[in-house]
């Protein structure tokens, strides 16, 4: 039997909201950074005196708005600092002359900004020292320190920027393989958490083991993989148990279109139009890609927020996969005479089970 012809304004419909579908993909991934701006990088300056008064006015000078400029107390405390990721960088006046630090552990965009700033407060310093006499050719250059590198294997951060976006996309594999070929509340969980560990682990034996991206303890990177994959997948697996097949749409939309593109893997978060940048980080791909860079580079910044927003996303997931079981437990009926957590229902889509 031939299907029949279909209406050219059925045509014209699929062919505007495919179209649309693809825009909504562009702008999602376009966007951050076409808006992203440098504002608000927090800085320190050491030093004490009128030297340090000096470089700090200097900052307000050539960057006020830039820079988010404080004061730390020495050399070693400024270095704390960056290796804790509470500033970005800091510029050192204890001495005749100024340093400035950087950690291009953050992403090659953030270290590029101090580099610049660099050559700012270089030519600032140069007009200063020429204008007490001294020869254009004798003027000292401002040292840029890297105090936090990237890995040799990863030079240039790509591949750790890179593998934020395969973790997005796992998560949804598993959550959505698990929705449609596993059925009970309780199979799908333990489908959902054997999922992570498995990506988890292979994940850090390419990405630690083969190509060096992930650095640190490995144990703790594969937790870290297992628990933003699972954060997503149990989603998706609670809003299928909650709403049917719509749910998986909710989850992919929320975790690709929204979570990505504002989860400051590729740059950091005081890049991206406040507030965006904070709210990507009480989303999966932003506290999964945050807590992998620290885990990789600063071990000395806390993590515990990042391990308690995936976790919440893992409990929302659990709970909505409860509430789904109950729900169509309530909504079917059982024939007479069986408890009801036994026999068959008479409806077509049975209640899911333990």
């Amino acid at each position: 039997m031939n299907r029949p012809v279909t209406r050219w304004s059925r045509v014209a419909v699929v062919s505007v909201l495919a179209a649309a579908v693809v825009g909504v993909f562009v702008l999602a991934f376009t966007w951050p950074s076409v808006t992203s701006t440098v504002h608000a990088v927090p800085v320190v300056v050491t030093g004490e005196g009128a030297a340090a008064e000096a470089l700090a006015q200097q900052l307000d000078t050539v960057a006020s708005a830039t820079f988010d400029v404080s004061r730390a107390s020495s050399r070693e405390d400024a270095v704390a600092l960056i290796e804790s990721r509470a500033v970005l960088g800091a510029v050192i006046a204890d001495e005749s002359v100024p340093e400035v630090l950087t950690a291009s552990a953050n992403g090659v965009a953030a270290s590029q900004v101090f580099t610049q700033l660099a050559a700012q407060l270089q030519g600032v310093f140069a007009q200063q020292l020429e204008a007490q006499g001294v020869a254009a050719d004798a003027v000292p250059t401002i040292e840029v320190t890297d105090v936090v590198p990237l890995a040799a294997t990863d030079a240039r951060g790509s591949g750790l920027t890179a593998l934020a976006f395969p973790l997005v996309i796992g998560g949804m594999i598993g959550g959505i393989a698990v929705s449609l070929l596993v059925a009970g509340v309780w199979r799908r969980l333990v489908g959902v958490l054997a999922y992570g560990v498995v990506v988890g682990a292979v994940v850090v034996v390419i990405g630690q083991g083969w190509f060096g991206i992930l650095q640190g303890n490995p144990v703790l990177n594969g937790l870290a993989v297992g628990a933003a994959v699972v954060s997503v997948s149990a989603f998706i697996v609670g809003m299928t148990s909650l709403i049917g097949p719509p749910g998986i749409a909710v989850g992919a939309v929320l975790a690709m279109l929204v979570g990505n593109p504002i989860s400051g893997a590729a740059q950091p978060v005081q890049f991206l139009p406040a507030p965006w940048g904070a709210v990507g980080q009480f989303l999966p791909p932003g506290a999964g890609a945050t807590l992998l860079r620290d885990l990789s580079y600063f071990p000395a910044a806390p993590t515990w927020a990042a391990w308690l927003v995936l976790a919440a996303w893992i409990a929302l997931g659990v709970l909505l996969m409860t509430l789904g079981h109950f729900r169509r437990r309530a909504v079917l009926p059982r024939h007479d005479g069986l408890e009801p957590g036994g026999g068959r229902a008479s409806a077509p889509m049975p209640a899911e089970g333990s």
